[in-house]
């Protein structure tokens, strides 16, 4: 989970001229506005190779959950305001405003990539179109790149490029788009203090 926190931690985009604008990138922006609800089975490989799968939740705008199969208990609430991410094994919980993380970009009601995003490079490979994008303020300090399948377009995967030269990649698996997801999915609460609770009882 330290993996995937930090990418969603990275800095929030600073704010630049907007550029030249490819169909491709028209296309990309276009279908990730209309990605509202979603769930979604994952594979996330860290750079040593490690693996771990789990279930991916998005109700656009400003919410999304990552949960872990077991035995992992990490998980990874947005509910609109902040990004929570829980570590079971401490049994705490950090914090960070949505605002301040690249969540942000894909939480964000209106998603361009432009403004505030700098797209370093846009072309297709193993069966995907993929899109690097960048800080548009400091370009070296990571990228995250995007693929997309084409006929019909569909989030596939996503890949962070840390400021060390650190890889995490997230494959999607098993995508379903406006699907109704509980309420509660999107609301941080503590693990632990539910678990006292019950033992109390």
């Amino acid at each position: 989970m330290f993996l995937l926190c930090s990418f969603l931690c990275v800095p929030a985009f600073a704010k630049t001229i907007p550029g030249q604008r490819p169909p491709s990138i028209v296309k990309a922006e276009d279908y990730l506005r209309t990605l509202t609800t979603a769930r979604a089975r994952f594979l996330q490989t860290s750079q040593d190779g490690t693996q771990l799968i789990g279930n991916f939740y998005l109700n656009r705008p400003g919410k999304l959950r990552f949960e872990y199969d077991d035995p992992v208990k990490d998980f990874i609430v947005a509910d609109g305001f902040f990004i929570y991410f829980y570590d079971a094994e401490l049994g705490e919980q950090s914090n960070a405003l949505i605002g301040q993380t690249l969540a942000d970009f894909l939480l964000r009601p209106d998603i361009r990539m432009d403004g505030d995003v700098l797209v370093k490079n846009i072309q297709r490979g193993g069966g995907l179109l993929q899109i690097t994008l960048a800080q548009t303020a400091d370009p070296e300090a990571g990228s995250l790149t995007l693929g997309f399948e084409e006929n019909p377009m569909r989030l596939k995967k996503w890949r962070v490029n840390d400021a060390q030269g650190m890889i995490t990649e997230v494959e999607l698996f098993q995508l379903q788009t406006d699907v109704a997801l509980a309420d509660m999915l999107f609301i941080y609460s503590n693990p632990r203090k539910l678990e006292d609770h019950h033992y109390n009882e």
